[in-house]
């Protein structure tokens, strides 16, 4: 660690929390444009081009017009694609479900990431771990209650955008180290606003011009959001700012209200404390076993 991030810890858990209090609002610009019959692939599409578009001067800043040129484009390629598929899965899921439900769900992506480092990483998970994951999963259940109320094809779709994300996250760490965090998100979003563009011609619907204001402030939120992460994690430890993540499930709550009037009930806060606790306590022992933080961040 830098001299900076080790004497600044509250910086970076200011800029952690901010972070978590913008990110939401992408969420509800998605959800809204959904409501408004915009196709998911179209949102989708503005996330990455526009998302893009404005990492572009850091990477360039970073790693100048060599650099721009990925040195394994299959790896990125890969990442690209669950990143594609973690953000559609997760946008199609808010046309069912309310943001703080979604995120909710979503918030099984650790517990996956654990699950599959074994077979994707070849690292040892410990019993401990395992049993983490166990509970984490009841709490998933809790959330969701099969069973005990009526399907909802948007529980499908966010767990599907976890277990992408998590792909993207293991592929991401095989990476680590090869290139600036900022620079491997370029990356990422390039080649994803390249596949999608050859994809969004089919569903294609003109936007009006308050909608191409929302699809750029889509790409500020979500840019905004993951630049205020990477700089928080120049400034304090992994292990500190990790927990702090969940705080957005707080301002996704406050958020679908406000706009949506949705707000979760009991047994989701119950699955979610559940799912938290199970995800801090693994971060935990990756700390132990000093596994190398991930520092490549994205989000739906």
């Amino acid at each position: 660690m830098s001299r900076g991030r080790a004497h600044r810890p509250l910086l970076g858990i200011a800029l952690m929390l901010t972070a978590m209090a913008i990110l939401p609002f992408l969420d509800a610009a998605a959800k809204h444009l959904g409501n408004q019959g915009v196709p998911v692939l179209q949102v989708v599409w503005a996330r990455l081009f526009f998302g893009t578009l404005l990492t572009m001067p850091f990477a360039l800043r970073l790693a100048g017009l060599r650099g721009l040129v990925p040195n394994m484009p299959v790896m990125h390629t890969a990442r690209a694609i669950f990143l594609l598929s973690a953000t559609s899965f997760f946008f199609w899921g808010l046309h069912y479900l309310p943001i703080a439900d979604t995120l909710a769900i979503f918030f099984v992506q650790p517990l996956i990431v654990t699950m599959l480092s074994p077979f994707v990483l070849g690292e040892k998970v410990g019993v401990r771990r395992w049993l983490a994951v166990v509970v984490g999963f009841i709490g998933t259940l809790i959330i969701i209650r099969p069973g005990f109320q009526d399907f909802n094809p948007g529980v499908l779709m966010a767990l599907a955008a976890g277990t992408s994300l998590a792909i993207y996250m293991l592929l991401t760490r095989k990476i680590a180290g090869s290139a600036p965090a900022m620079v491997t998100t370029f990356y990422t979003s390039l080649m994803g606003a390249i596949i999608v563009s050859a994809l969004v011609v089919l569903v294609w619907e003109p936007p009006t011009p308050s909608q191409w204001g929302l699809f750029v402030l889509l790409a500020l939120i979500a840019n905004g959001g993951h630049y205020l992460i990477v700089k928080a994690y120049d400034h304090a430890e992994a292990s500190l700012l990790a927990p702090l993540a969940y705080t957005e499930m707080i301002m996704a709550t406050a958020v679908g209200w406000y706009f949506f009037g949705d707000f979760p009930d009991l047994w989701t806060f119950v699955g979610v404390a559940i799912l938290i606790a199970c995800a801090i306590y693994i971060s935990v022992r990756e700390r132990i076993r000093n596994v190398e933080p991930i520092r490549d961040f994205e989000q739906p």
